[in-house]
């Protein structure tokens, strides 16, 4: 058996001092996590971070830097997942559109509401995105070569 990382993308997005969350039904409860999901055979990261965004949040999401790239073990599950952080804008809403099953609705969320749900978090890549945000790091869309 060949070991490999899960691929996910996720989008952190930001308008007035709040932070689109999405509340979702897990193996482990209810818990608060960035729109986000598993990459798609034959699809790019922008791509399918704008689909998750879509699908859970009912927002459409245009990626303009990249946030960053972050390792975790969850050693209860012993998965590797390999996120891809974006962040952007917004630029529509459909909000009849059907979310995602699982996802029970998008919030908006203020950076100190976040910390004191941590414990709630579907992992600690919840808060270090928000915090990297915060701290103002952006990469150039471009550090990661998409070829089709």
């Amino acid at each position: 058996m060949i070991w490999k990382p899960h691929v996910t993308v996720a989008a952190v997005i930001e308008q007035d001092g709040r932070f689109l969350l999405v509340e979702e039904q897990t193996d482990d409860g209810i818990l608060f996590n960035q729109p986000a999901g598993h990459l798609d055979p034959g699809e790019s990261l922008l791509v399918a971070c704008a689909r998750e965004t879509l699908e859970e949040t009912a927002y459409r999401f245009t990626p303009e830097a990249l946030l960053g790239i972050y390792q975790w073990h969850h050693a209860g599950r012993d998965r590797t997942y390999l996120r891809f952080a974006y962040t952007g804008s917004l630029h529509g809403h459909e909000p009849e559109r059907a979310l995602d099953d699982g996802i029970l609705r998008a919030v908006w969320q203020t950076s100190e509401e976040i910390r004191a749900l941590q414990a709630r978090h579907r992992s600690p890549l919840v808060l270090r995105c928000v915090e990297d945000y915060l701290a103002g790091k952006r990469f150039p869309l471009e550090l990661v070569t998409h070829y089709a």
